[in-house]
């Protein structure tokens, strides 16, 4: 496997398996996965909160199917953030989303299993377009395992957050009709899901970012003050780990843009 590119903060996140089991319910409010009680796999969890991302998937692949989420979150978030590459990014979600799917079949009532799936499946369906994934029927597995998701874990924020750019972006590339009919989606419910996830997470900055997304492909320049507000309060968020560092970046980044 190629070397990673390294987290872009080395040494500001540093955890080990204690202070990741202490701060557990803070570091999981996003996507509800349950405390481990396998030592080695609260080490790769520390790994992957430290930002050491290849780490932390190589160790839970090696643990092996109980170490499946942390590999894929690992390599998801890492292929979303810092992956320079396009070919090796969309590889790496490709990875994950038949890891995730193996993964849901073996063990369907895994709430994470069938959210990564459909996390990787819907990086990637955005990497090669919305339309052509579409085309290709991505949409409607993003979709249903998303809803499965929540089905099995009704607080995870994550899922809600996913779900709810999902119906934004269809809407903002086929339209409220042609979407609704055919991809089941709509404008109310993509925001209600969005807004749930702040209510789930409240420290987000994900979920505001995505929020503020929807808002802008939903209804343009109207709301483009209250879209700009809540990058504000994604870009000041207070990390707790690598991942929310990435995000609050991101929305700094955009601020910019």
């Amino acid at each position: 496997m190629a070397q990673w590119t390294s987290f872009p903060h080395p040494g500001e996140y540093a955890f080990d398996a204690a202070s990741t089991a202490k701060n557990w319910a803070r570091l999981h409010r996003g996507d509800s996965e349950p405390l481990p009680t396998d030592p080695a796999l609260l080490e790769a969890w520390a790994l992957f909160h430290s930002g050491e991302f290849q780490k932390a998937n190589d160790a839970g692949l090696h643990i092996g199917p109980a170490g499946l989420t942390v590999a894929n979150k690992a390599a998801s978030i890492y292929a979303t953030y810092l992956e320079p590459h396009e070919k090796a990014r969309l590889d790496l979600f490709l990875e994950v989303a038949t890891r995730a799917h193996a993964q849901a079949q073996d063990d369907p009532h895994n709430a994470n299993a069938w959210y990564w799936h459909a996390y990787a499946l819907g990086r990637y369906s955005q990497a090669i377009s919305v339309a052509k994934a579409l085309a290709q029927g991505l949409g409607g597995k993003v979709k249903d395992s998303l809803e499965k998701t929540i089905r099995l874990q009704p607080h995870h924020a994550g899922a809600h957050i996913a779900l709810g750019a999902f119906h934004a972006e269809v809407i903002d590339k086929v339209g409220p009709l042609i979407g609704s009919m055919t991809y089941g989606v709509r404008k109310d419910v993509g925001l209600k899901l969005l807004q749930d996830a702040l209510h789930l997470n409240p420290d987000s900055a994900i979920a505001m970012i995505e929020y503020a997304n929807a808002l802008l492909m939903l209804d343009g320049q109207q709301r483009i003050a209250e879209a700009t507000g809540l990058y504000e309060q994604a870009a000041a968020a207070e990390p707790a780990d690598a991942t929310e560092r990435l995000d609050a970046d991101m929305a700094r980044a955009e601020l910019l843009n």
